[in-house]
């Protein structure tokens, strides 16, 4: 879930509730102590520009795997280099007590399988290093459930090196802001620390959808009730892509009962906060808390975007709502269904005749309506107005229940793409838009599944480099992601960081281009 970062943060503390908690501050900094980076990038920090890559560096071998010095994905076998916090490279041992969240099973995580180098990528927008990723603010939560605000890097090594020693459970990714976080207590009382970009991010949480589904509640979640995601990225996405024109959208699993979207084009980066909330209120239909009564109230002729949200929803109500929740199966529900139609004498008819056949299948009674309003059950029905009504239904049941708070706020941090759950052991992997309809959220591969598999096939390595008396060459070159089912996932994340760095290397250059087009105006 996404973190509200307060006005004036308090200083460092427990964790107090679950994961809607407000990040407090970093501890106050000792002379010579850490501050979030390397302890010799903290006593002098350079110009952006002192710190920048001076080569050319062409935009595809920024993703050549193949490179033999690349520590990211670092191979099994022993490295002549060896951080402190480094795991063995002897197989880890998991057993049936092994817990998703053992410090040893995380730092194993961190530094064999985690993409580093595409989440600084992505961060960055750019081959060398700019004030986009320098003036980022990551916030990390530790093993004893402290948080650690306001942390910035000056590199993706950096960040990586910091998240090794730490090891911590989780970490979250804040806005851009005017200067280097790490300095904020010598800004804080004037206008020269503030956000200043943050992707636009959506949050999407099954427990909003507890009144409507039937099969599961709370945290619980299963393949039927996740529908209610798969329809919500649906419909947003196409909105977000058709009507504001945004491209590089992309959506990731919050590891249990949700996702979390993100966009990334320079355009939504900059929105303001007005233009944030305005257009969360775009997208926000569903209003009224569970014991509201009716939560659909939309003007007609329908908005476009409403009429198009329709068409993708309605096979999905039939399929999803009606055969895989069954809302209207029970008293209460049927009752509910009534009380969102618009004329009583037909709502009585039908209530006789679910009363003599309580067995009736939500389909059914569906379907009933149409039926006893064709044979007169009402002499004043309004047919228009029923079409209506019932448009709204199908609204209520399926459309798209965000957490628009997260929206409207640059400050918000939210839970980085490709860390741990703690409940579910599950990575928050990317969701491939094309084929969001047969993800499996309870298929996502734990990550001790993952270093199991590791092991698995660096043992069947082993064992085709003894038989052919080879010297594991192909062993030493394989990045460890590979060698897991976590492997389409960063092949999917990898193709969408390029996809947004061409894009960024497009758009300075149009920028260039008309400076200097300006420049040679009199």
């Amino acid at each position: 879930m996404a973190h509200l970062t307060p006005e004036h943060p308090t200083a460092l503390s427990p964790r107090n509730g679950g994961d809607d908690c407000i990040l407090p501050d970093a501890p106050p900094q000792e002379d010579g102590g850490w501050k979030g980076g390397d302890s010799d990038e903290s006593k002098e920090k350079p110009a952006i520009s002192d710190v920048a890559i001076n080569q050319e560096v062409k935009l595809e071998d920024m993703f050549n795997d193949e490179d033999s010095n690349d520590d990211e994905f670092p191979s099994s076998s022993p490295s002549n280099t060896k951080l402190e916090s480094s795991p063995p490279a002897n197989p880890i041992n998991i057993g049936p007590s092994t817990k998703y969240t053992d410090p040893e099973i995380m730092l194993a995580f961190y530094q064999r399988l985690f993409p580093f180098r595409f989440l600084y990528q992505w961060l960055n927008h750019s081959v060398k290093p700019t004030t986009d990723f320098c003036h980022r603010e990551f916030a990390f939560t530790l093993q004893n459930d402290a948080y650690l605000r306001y942390q910035s890097f000056r590199s993706g090594d950096l960040l990586r090196k910091q998240v090794l020693q730490l090891n911590p459970s989780r970490f979250e990714i804040g806005p851009v802001y005017s200067a280097d976080p790490r300095d904020r207590k010598a800004l804080r009382k004037s206008t020269a620390f503030c956000p200043i970009a943050k992707e636009l991010v959506f949050d999407l949480d099954l427990t909003d959808y507890d009144e409507v589904r039937t099969c599961c509640n709370k945290a619980n979640i299963c393949h039927r009730c996740w529908s209610f995601v798969t329809m919500a990225i649906k419909v947003v996405d196409v909105a977000l892509r058709d009507d504001f024109g945004f491209e590089h959208i992309i959506w990731v699993y919050s590891g249990r009962r949700g996702a979390h979207g993100w966009i990334s084009d320079k355009r939504a980066r900059d929105m303001d906060d007005s233009k944030r909330r305005a257009l969360a209120g775009y997208l926000e239909v569903i209003k009224g808390g569970s014991q509201s009564g009716k939560k659909v109230n939309v003007k007609r002729p329908l908005h476009p975007h409403l009429a198009r949200s329709l068409e993708i929803l309605k096979p999905h109500f039939a399929r999803d709502i009606l055969e895989g929740q069954n809302p209207f199966a029970t008293a209460d529900g049927s009752e509910r269904l009534l009380s969102l139609l618009p004329d009583a004498a037909l709502s009585a008819a039908l209530r006789k005749k679910w009363d003599a056949a309580p067995n009736r299948s939500s389909t059914s009674k569906w379907a009933d309506i149409d039926v006893l309003a064709k044979s007169g059950a009402s002499q004043n029905l309004d047919g228009k107005a029923l079409l209506e009504a019932k448009q709204d239904i199908v609204l209520e049941y399926t459309y798209p229940r965000l957490d628009v708070e997260v929206s409207k706020k640059q400050i918000h941090l939210l839970k980085s793409p490709f860390v741990i759950h703690p409940g579910t052991g599950r990575v928050c992997v990317p969701i491939n838009l094309d084929k969001v309809e047969k993800f499996d959220p309870l298929g996502v591969p734990t990550v001790t599944e993952l270093l199991g598999e590791i092991d698995e096939y660096d043992g069947r390595q082993m064992q085709v480099d003894r038989d052919g008396e080879a010297e594991g060459e192909e062993l030493k070159k394989t990045p460890d992601y590979e060698k897991t089912s976590l492997k389409p996932y960063v092949e999917y994340f990898k193709t969408y960081v390029a996809s947004l760095l061409r894009a960024e290397k497009g758009g300075v250059k149009r920028e260039r281009e008309e400076e200097e087009k300006d420049g040679m105006e009199f």
